[in-house]
């Protein structure tokens, strides 16, 4: 089964806003439309590879979502991330074959502003250290825009790194590896590769990467000297532990390529709407 990075969610208070504060960004904002039978509606950045970030508000309060209760509590930023599939029913069935907790195949949409009708289907996951699952019903152009929207003026062309915090890097790696199909040895299908964990003392992490294609998700959590260290830790390991005691689990940072490399650059996170984004050029 191949996996790839299929999109990052960013909830917003105010889609319209965020739209133009992107835009300013760099990056080309489409309009994406609204969900059937929920409050939200949506706006996405494509990028070339075919991943997206999508910016989610709300018209009308949703407090059945937990993306939306996460964004009542904690305000606007990143919330979560999915990965596609080559088969989404047969990727939660073997996942769940390999005991990992996963609701679906559930049937999502959106109605575009042009009336056509987007169909998907999800497996969501039990603990947000790991992704949801995605995959088209609809074709996938109807859901991800190509041609110019996939062109950024801030060079941008896709999703270099996502970071992810977690409270238990040993666990999480364990619920990765049954979610992905691979085995302790690290290897597997389709380009996915799972690192083993390393420590930066110097930094008071341990972290380890997970290989999808061109992107990189790191699992990062604050080593236990970090933690024993508290206030005097590194200021790295603090504003980790901050954002797991705030927000807990999930992405916290990511890292674009772009079409040309070099020293990375962090976008203005007034701008970005609290979310932490290196370009790396």
């Amino acid at each position: 089964m191949k996996f790839r990075l299929d999109h990052i969610v960013i909830a917003v208070a105010d889609l319209a806003r965020a739209v133009e504060d992107y835009r300013a960004l760099g990056f080309t904002v489409q309009i994406g439309g609204r969900h059937p039978g929920r409050t939200s509606h949506n706006a996405l950045v494509v990028f070339e590879d075919g991943a997206y970030l999508e910016l989610i508000a709300w018209r009308e309060p949703g407090p059945a979502e937990r993306w939306y209760n996460v964004h009542a509590k904690h305000g606007d930023g990143l919330v979560d991330f999915a990965l596609i599939p080559d088969d989404t029913a047969g990727a939660i069935a073997d996942a769940k074959s390999r005991g990992l907790e996963l609701n679906g195949p559930i049937d999502g949409g959106r109605v575009r502003p042009d009336g056509r009708q987007v169909k998907w289907q999800t497996g969501r996951q039990a603990t947000f250290d790991l992704p949801f699952l995605c995959g088209d019903v609809t074709p996938r152009e109807l859901r991800v825009p190509a041609g110019e929207a996939r062109r950024h003026a801030n060079g941008a062309l896709g999703v270099a790194r996502l970071a992810v915090a977690v409270q238990d890097l040993r666990v999480s790696l364990s619920r990765y590896r049954a979610l992905l199909g691979v085995g302790p040895e690290g290897g597997g299908r389709g380009g996915i590769r799972i690192d083993a964990p390393v420590s930066l003392p110097k930094k008071g992490l341990r972290i380890a990467a997970i290989t999808l294609g061109e992107t990189s998700l790191v699992l990062m959590t604050p080593s236990r000297a970090a933690v024993v260290a508290s206030g005097s830790a590194p200021p790295v390991a603090q504003e980790l532990m901050r954002w797991l005691a705030a927000r807990g689990e999930g992405p916290c940072e990511m890292a674009l390529r772009t079409v040309t490399a070099g020293k990375a650059r962090m976008l203005d996170r007034g701008l970005a709407h609290g979310v932490a984004i290196d370009l790396l050029s």
